[in-house]
This record gives C-alpha cells, structure tokens and sequence, in this order.
C-alpha cells in the first residue's frame, strides 16, 4: 500500500497486525519497559518491520534508538521514517544518495478531532478544506491534512534538527494524490543540501485508512551515484534470487492530539 506512493530505491515494510507474545529487539527492550501492551505491540512490530526493510538495503539487525525529538536514528548512510496506528505499522528507508529526507505518516480515514483545527491550520488551509469538502465528498480531507503535516515533520527534522510546528506549513492539496507544504520558518540544512523552502508530498485514501509520504530529492551531486548504485543493487537481485518476504498494510491510529507534537516514532 504504502510502497506505491515511494519512489524506485525506497524500500517499505507495513504490517497489517503484530505477533502475539513476540519480544522486544535487544537493545531496545528499556525502551518499553514500563509501556502498555497496545504501545509495547505497536513498538515492537513497527521496528520490525524497520529491520526488514533496512535488511533488503544490506544492512543488518540492529536496535534503533530514538533521537533528541523521539525520531529513529538510523544507521550511517541511510535516512528513514517508521509510522504506526491501529492494525497498521510501516517502515521505509533508503540509501542517502537514493533520497535526502523520508516522512511517512499513517492515520484513521475519520475526522479530526473536535477542537483541533485551528492548531493545525493556517490561513487559506480552511478555505481549501471547504472547497475540497463541497467537490470530494466523503473523504476526511481535515484528518488527511494533519497526517500531511506530520509526514512533512518527519522528512523536515532530520535535515534542519528544528522543530517545526503545523503554523509553520501551508499546505497546497491536489485530491488527485499529492501536495506541497510551503514553509514559513528557516529551512537551512545541516548537510550541503539547499535549503527547505518547500516539501512535496503523495497521499493514498484507502481501506478506510491515510497513507501520507513526503520524500526529498538527492542533491544534484549525488544523483549520478545514487542511480548507478541502484542499478548495482538490481543487478545484484538478479543474480541472487533469494526468496523476499511480501509485504503487507494497514493502518487506524488516534493521533496524539498536542498540536504541533510528532506522531508515528
């Protein structure tokens, strides 16, 4: 599910339900330790999912830590993003020289909270919001720009480490499948990339579930190298045709509702 909406070189894992009892990865038991069951399952299978997809990359089992703002730290080389919510839990993660920056974001295909717009929304947001409402009908058009929102986070923090709270993205959506988050605070990088002035994004209504990803291209430079790896690695494939694990998707989750809070990790 999730996969149709990533690019060639962007490997996705999803889940559509955990595994009864199964524990926790070394190195990251502490982590859940004191966590409800529901938190300890989401936990557990979301990494999972993490490690099979960083193993179709080459790279081996490993604990994967949170970060400063809770987000994944993923091995050296290698950006990614995990999302999760009821019966639904998803990984995806590329070389850097494939992709600069991932976000992912799951959430129920239900309305928004009550209450909670105007903490996720900016100027226009509303209005586009009616417009899409009176011309697509049916479709949670306020919850889909949250998980939106979220997804840009996710791609944003890694690449600048600034909070970026929903007031600071407007967003644009195309009910064809995509939309671009326009951003209103310093977008300069921490890598050589350019900085972040705009985000650009796909999105998939389905199985009564959100699916929102947001990817950011390679720098010029390493674009060439990317794509020759790429093609290095399908070679590879073929002459190992080793047995890959299919994979599978859902998703449902209530969101953590502080505005501005990141969801998903």
């Amino acid at each position: 599910m999730i996969g149709g909406l990533l690019p060639s070189g962007v490997e996705a894992v999803e889940a559509f339900e955990d595994i009864p009892g199964e524990p926790a990865h070394p190195g990251e038991a502490d982590l859940i330790a004191r966590a409800v069951e529901s938190r300890r399952c989401e936990f557990v299978t979301t990494r999972r999912c993490a490690r099979e997809a960083l193993g179709r990359l080459g790279v081996a089992p490993l604990a994967i830590r949170p970060g400063e703002r809770r987000e994944p730290r993923w091995p050296s080389g290698v950006v990614g993003s995990m999302t999760h919510c009821a019966g639904y839990r998803a990984a995806a993660v590329a070389r850097t020289g494939v992709v600069a920056g991932l976000g992912i974001d799951a959430e129920p295909h239900q309305p928004l909270p009550a209450g909670l717009e105007p903490s996720v929304m900016v100027d226009v947001e509303p209005t586009m919001l009616t417009r899409l409402v009176a011309t697509h009908p049916g479709i949670h058009w306020n919850r889909m720009l949250f998980s939106a929102k979220e997804a840009v986070y996710k791609a944003w923090f890694p690449l600048t480490r600034r909070w970026l709270g929903f007031e600071d993205v407007r967003l644009a959506i195309n009910p064809a499948g995509s939309f671009t988050a326009r951003l209103s605070v310093n977008g300069t990088r921490v890598d050589d990339g350019p900085a972040l002035a705009a985000l650009h994004g796909r999105f998939l209504i389905a199985r009564d579930l959100i699916v929102t990803v947001v990817v950011v291209p390679p720098t010029t430079r390493w674009a060439i190298s990317a794509r020759a790896e790429t093609v290095e690695r399908a070679d590879d494939a073929r002459r190992h045709t080793q047995h890959r694990p299919p994979s599978v998707s859902a998703l449902d989750k209530v969101p953590n509702t502080t505005p501005g809070a990141v969801t998903g990790y």
